[in-house]
């Protein structure tokens, strides 16, 4: 049978594509040989890909192949840093973001403040400023930007229904922003990437089903099952929503504890909480009780999820991840008197990061696909 010249050009492009990926994704360095084992091509052709690569820039070599008779084997690896992402958090009054190589290699790290009354245009204008800064910073232009935002993120990164930022309902957020940045963009939901960058990078590496709860001046859980943020039919999984009296009733033993010390002093839930940790860290029996009812609270209400769940791990994130064992241990004891299959809580030690984080992550995933890198002679990276 006759080979076509076209077909011999893209079977040599899935060939080259099939290497970088494989170097990509195990991140370690090969000999020519174990890559031609592992794409099941032969040596030689291995050989002129891995030269395209390495003019191209995706790869490089580091070293040699030790304790081996004869000649020893040059080692391949991919070049993280022929790239990188960008990983955005979108708050009310923050803008966070990472940079991250094509490693995963965190780079950058940069925060700008923003204020909850501004209108739809500037926050957008403040969004688009702030990638533009951090793709500066950089010094090249980001592969991909991943953006979390509150509120209901569908598929598309519509963020269908928002009660915290003002215009944002509604709003194609990741249409707009692609039309504004060069980079490609990929929109989510703010805890779906927080429970993904636990993921990654924090508490649940190599867990599969997780149940993270966001808690703080709003409540949200994410959901990993079976190793993936968990959407919904609607895209609207762990929107917990308002509370009827517009506070939540769990907070009461905190708030009522600090505001018994500090009377004239106005804070959030959140912010009577973290008063408590503090006061019961430095020995504070009342405060001491006030964050155990706190923790009980939340125990109660994870309770109703963790049974029909089975999560293997909760992890306690946002602004209560503070209390860390004040309410893990409370929260653990609970469960495990609760649960059939009680799992292991844990507070968060990500902290303000676990969005931009998980958005990196994000970014990283949908970044240029493995094809594309490889079928790309016209590009060279710096």
């Amino acid at each position: 049978m006759n080979q076509h010249g076209g077909d011999a050009s893209l079977l040599r492009r899935l060939n080259s594509a099939a290497v970088l990926r494989v170097l990509r994704r195990s991140m370690k360095a090969a000999t020519l040989t174990e890559l031609a084992q592992q794409v099941q091509v032969s040596r030689p052709t291995v050989e002129t890909i891995m030269d395209e690569l390495l003019e191209q820039g995706w790869a490089e070599e580091c070293g040699q192949e030790r304790g081996q008779r004869g000649r020893p084997a040059k080692l391949f690896r991919f070049r993280a840093s022929a790239g990188s992402v960008l990983g955005v958090s979108v708050g009310a009054y923050r803008l966070q973001a990472v940079g991250v190589d094509l490693g995963g290699q965190v780079n950058q790290s940069r925060k700008a403040a923003i204020f909850p009354d501004m209108t739809l245009d500037e926050r957008l204008d403040a969004i688009e400023r702030f990638i533009a800064e951090c793709s500066q910073e950089l010094g090249r232009r980001p592969m991909a930007v991943g953006v979390g935002t509150t509120g209901v993120v569908d598929s598309t990164g519509r963020v269908v229904k928002s009660s915290v930022l003002p215009g944002w309902s509604g709003l194609p957020l990741q249409d707009e922003l692609s039309g504004r940045i060069s980079a490609p963009v990929v929109v989510e939901n703010d805890v779906r990437l927080a429970v993904l960058a636990e993921q990654w990078r924090g508490a649940a590496v190599d867990r599969m089903d997780v149940l993270y709860l966001f808690a703080g001046n709003r409540m949200s859980l994410g959901m990993l099952i079976g190793g993936k943020p968990y959407r919904g039919a609607h895209s609207a999984s762990g929107e917990i929503g308002e509370h009827a009296t517009g506070l939540w009733q769990v907070f009461g033993s905190v708030m009522d504890f600090a505001t018994a010390v500090e009377p004239g002093e106005l804070r959030s839930p959140a912010q009577a909480a973290e008063f408590a940790f503090g006061q019961a860290t430095a020995g504070d029996a009342r405060a001491a009780e006030a964050v155990t009812a706190l923790a009980v609270g939340l125990a109660e209400g994870l309770a109703t999820v963790v049974g029909p769940f089975d999560p293997e791990m909760v992890i306690i994130g946002g602004s209560l991840a503070s209390g860390g064992a004040l309410l893990v241990e409370p929260i653990q004891e609970h469960l495990n008197r609760a649960c059939l299959y009680p799992p292991q809580v844990v507070a968060s030690g990500l902290g303000n990061d676990s969005v931009a984080i998980g958005a990196a992550r994000l970014a990283l995933e949908h970044s240029e696909s493995d094809i594309a890198l490889a079928n790309r002679p016209d590009v060279t990276i710096a």
